[in-house]
C-alpha cells in the first residue's frame, strides 16, 4: 500500500482518463473506434480489409496510465501471497479489495454507488462464512452418522449369517420330518393291507363256518326225520292203526318237507352270501376309520409335498450360496494357506525319492496324507511285537433285535417286521409283555429293570415255597404275611397291605386260605395277575419316591457333580455300599468310574437316567424304621 501510495501521487488519485465528444466517460479501448482516422481507407474496400484494419487501429492506442499502475501492483501483491495457507482464497481476495477501495476513492462521482456495490458483496461474504461455519458440525454429524451406518450394515450381513445358519438348520430339520412321514406312511399302507388280508381271510371262515353249519342243520333234520318214521312205525305196530291213514300222514309229511326244503333252499340261494349284521357294522366302522385317516393323511401328504418343494426351492438356493462360498473359500486357500514341500517326504520314506515319486503321482495333498500316514503305520506295525487285544461289548436289545430279524428274514423284510411289531407295540399299552418291550426299545427305561422285576417275583415264590414244606399250594395270611415281609424287607406295611389285598381279590372275606400258585399265572396274552401287577407297580413307585428324595437333598442345584451326587445319595440311604453307589453314579452320567470325578450334568439329566435304570433303596430310612418299630411293638 505505501508502495502505491509513492507510485501515485495525491495530485494524482483520480486516474487519467479521456472523455468523449459528449462527455461521458471513456470506455477504452472501445471508445477510440469512435476518434481515430483510418488513413488508408478506401470506400470501396471490402468488409473483411475492413475489419483488419480496425484492430490494427485499436492495437495503437495505450493504455491509461492509472490502470497500468494499478495492474502492477496487483501483479506484485498477489506475488508476495503465500497461497499455500489454508485461507489462500481470503489473502488473494485482499489485494482485489484494495484495488477496488482505490476506485472509490479516486472517483468521486460514483463512490457512493460503488460502495454500496461493495458494501453487498461483504455483506454477502460475511453470511456465506456464517453459513459455512454453521455447517460445520454438520459435516462432522454426517460423517458420524456414516460409520454408525456402516457398522450397523456390518450386523445386519452377521446376523443374515446367523439366520441362513438356523434356516439351514431348519431345513435338515424338515427334510428328517419328511422322511419319518414316509415312513409312517409306508407302515400305516402296510397295516391296511394287512388288515385288509384279515378281513378277507375272516369273511371266508365265516362262509365256510355258515356253509358247515347248513349242512349240520340238514342232517340234524334227516336224523329228526328218521326218529319220527321210526316212532310211526312202533306206534303203528303197537296200536295197530290203519295202513291207509298212515300213508295218507307220509304222503303229506313228505310234501310238507319238499316244501320246507325248497324254501330252505330259497333262504340259501338268497342269503349264502350274507355276513351277520354285526359283523358287517363292525367291518363297516373299520373301513370308515380308516377311510377317514387316510384322506387324513393324504391331507397332511399334500401339506407336506408343499412344504417339500418349497424346502427344494430353499435348498436350492442355498446349495448355490454354499458353492458360491465354497469357491470363495477355496480361493482364500489357495491365496492364503502355504502349500507343503512334499518333496521332503521322501527324505524319510523307505526307498527315498523315486518310491516316493511312484507313491505321489497324480494324487492330491488330502491323499498324500493319507500315503504317509499309511507308510508311518507300516513301519509302526513292523516294529511291533505285541497287539493289544479287543474287549468284547455286550449288545443292547434294540440293535440285537434287528441284526435277529436281518438274519430270519433279511434287510428288507426286517424292516416291514421291525415296523409292524413297533407300531402293534405302541397300540397295545395294555399288554405288559408288549409295553415292556416297547419302552425298553424307545430307551424309556433300560433293559435291566424287567430283568430285576422278574428276579424280584422269583424271591417272593422261593420265600412262599419255602413257607409251605407240604406243598399244598396254599397259605395261611398269616404266612403270607410272613414270607412276604422276608422277601420285601424294606417295604412299609400300607405296602405289605395292598400287596394282601391283591392276593385276596377271588377269595371270600371268610376265607383264610390264600392259593399263593395262581397268583403267579399268565393269560393267553402273557398278562400277569392283579397281585404281581401290583408288585411291578409298587416297585416303579419306590424307585421314583427314591429319586423324589434325591431331588429334595440336592436342592437348588442345577447341574450337580459326581461327589455331590454321592454324598445325596449317602444322605438319603446311609446304608448304600460302595460298589452299588458307583453303579449309580456311572448310570447317572453314562460314563466309567474313571471318569465321573471330572464330569458335570443337569440334575434333571441325572434323574431321567436313574429312572430308566435300576435304582432302588439299599436301606430302610430312619422314619421308615421307627414306624416299624413301633408298629412291631
Amino acid at each position: 500500500m505505501n508502495s502505491l501510495k509513492s507510485i501515485l501521487p495525491k495530485k494524482q488519485k483520480t486516474p487519467s482518463f479521456q472523455l468523449s465528444a459528449r462527455g461521458h466517460w471513456s470506455t477504452w479501448p472501445a471508445f477510440a473506434s469512435g476518434q481515430t482516422v483510418l488513413k488508408s481507407h478506401k470506400p470501396c474496400c471490402a468488409p473483411e480489409e475492413r475489419m483488419s484494419s480496425n484492430k490494427q487501429a485499436l492495437l495503437t492506442i495505450p493504455k491509461p496510465r492509472y490502470l497500468e499502475q494499478l495492474e502492477s501492483y496487483l501483479r506484485k501483491e498477489l506475488q508476495y501471497l503465500d497461497l499455500t495457507k489454508r485461507n489462500s482464497q481470503e489473502l488473494r481476495l485482499q489485494p482485489y479489495r484494495e484495488i477496488f477501495e482505490f476506485f472509490i476513492d479516486n472517483f468521486k462521482t460514483y463512490k457512493p454507488l460503488l460502495s454500496a456495490i461493495k458494501n453487498e458483496y461483504e455483506a454477502t461474504l460475511a453470511h456465506q462464512k456464517e453459513t459455512i461455519h454453521a455447517l460445520e458440525p454438520l459435516k462432522a454429524m454426517v460423517a458420524t452418522v456414516s460409520e454408525e451406518c456402516s457398522q450397523q450394515i456390518l450386523a445386519l450381513q452377521e446376523k443374515e449369517k446367523v439366520e441362513i445358519n438356523m434356516l439351514k438348520q431348519e431345513k435338515q430339520h424338515l427334510l428328517k420330518f419328511i422322511d419319518n412321514m414316509k415312513e409312517e406312511k409306508s407302515s400305516l399302507q402296510t397295516q391296511v393291507e394287512h388288515l385288509q388280508t384279515s378281513v378277507a381271510e375272516e369273511y371266508a371262515r365265516y362262509l365256510n363256518e355258515y356253509g358247515a353249519r347248513k349242512l349240520l342243520l340238514a342232517k340234524l333234520n334227516d336224523m329228526h326225520n328218521e326218529q319220527l318214521n321210526m316212532k310211526q312205525h312202533q306206534v303203528q305196530d303197537v296200536k295197530g292203526e290203519d295202513v291207509v291213514k298212515l300213508t295218507l300222514a307220509l304222503k303229506i309229511a313228505r310234501q310238507d318237507l319238499t316244501n320246507a326244503q325248497v324254501k330252505l333252499n330259497a333262504m340259501i340261494a338268497d342269503y349264502g352270501d350274507v355276513v351277520p349284521r354285526r359283523e358287517f357294522e363292525s367291518l363297516e366302522k373299520k373301513y370308515s376309520d380308516l377311510q377317514q385317516e387316510m384322506e387324513t393323511l393324504k391331507k397332511d401328504f399334500d401339506q407336506l409335498r408343499k412344504e417339500y418343494q418349497t424346502l427344494l426351492e430353499i435348498q436350492r438356493e442355498t446349495a448355490e450360496e454354499r458353492d458360491n462360498f465354497f469357491t470363495e473359500l477355496q480361493q482364500a486357500q489357495r491365496s492364503c494357506t502355504p502349500r507343503p514341500n512334499w518333496a521332503k517326504c521322501s527324505e524319510v520314506i523307505p526307498g527315498g525319492a523315486d518310491r516316493w515319486g511312484c507313491l505321489a503321482e497324480g494324487k492330491a495333498s488330502d491323499q498324500l496324507v493319507d500315503v504317509l500316514l499309511a507308510e508311518i503305520g507300516t513301519r509302526l506295525l513292523k516294529e511291533m511285537d505285541v497287539f493289544p487285544g479287543w474287549t468284547g461289548k455286550r449288545p443292547v436289545l434294540p440293535e440285537f433285535f434287528l441284526s435277529y430279524l436281518q438274519k430270519k428274514y433279511g434287510d428288507t423284510s426286517a424292516m416291514e417286521w421291525s415296523y409292524t411289531l413297533y407300531e402293534n407295540m405302541r397300540l397295545c399299552p395294555s399288554n405288559h409283555v408288549m409295553s415292556s418291550f416297547y419302552d425298553i426299545l424307545t430307551g424309556k427305561v433300560g433293559e435291566e429293570q424287567y430283568h430285576i422285576q422278574n428276579q424280584l417275583i422269583s424271591n417272593l415264590q422261593k420265600e412262599l415255597a419255602a413257607c409251605d414244606p407240604s406243598n399244598s399250594g396254599s397259605l395261611t395270611s398269616e404266612q403270607f404275611r410272613m414270607a412276604m415281609r422276608e422277601a420285601f424287607p424294606l417295604k412299609r406295611q400300607d405296602s405289605i397291605q395292598e400287596l394282601i389285598d391283591a392276593s385276596r381279590y377271588k377269595l371270600d372275606c371268610t376265607e383264610e386260605l390264600i392259593d399263593y400258585k395262581s397268583l403267579f399265572e399268565e393269560d393267553e396274552e402273557g398278562n400277569p395277575e392283579p397281585f404281581v401287577a401290583k408288585i411291578r407297580s409298587q416297585y416303579i413307585r419306590e424307585k421314583q419316591e427314591y429319586l423324589r428324595e434325591l431331588r429334595n437333598n440336592l436342592g437348588d442345584l442345577i447341574e450337580v457333580n459326581a461327589e455331590d451326587l454321592k454324598a445325596a445319595f449317602c444322605t438319603i440311604d446311609p446304608d448304600i455300599d460302595d460298589q452299588t453307589l458307583d453303579t449309580y453314579v456311572g448310570l447317572a452320567y453314562q460314563v466309567g468310574r474313571e471318569q465321573t470325578d471330572q464330569e458335570v450334568v443337569p440334575v434333571d439329566t441325572a434323574l431321567e437316567r436313574l429312572l430308566a435304570g435300576d435304582v432302588r433303596r439299599v436301606g430302610p430310612a430312619a422314619r421308615e424304621e421307627s414306624k416299624t418299630d413301633r408298629v412291631e411293638e
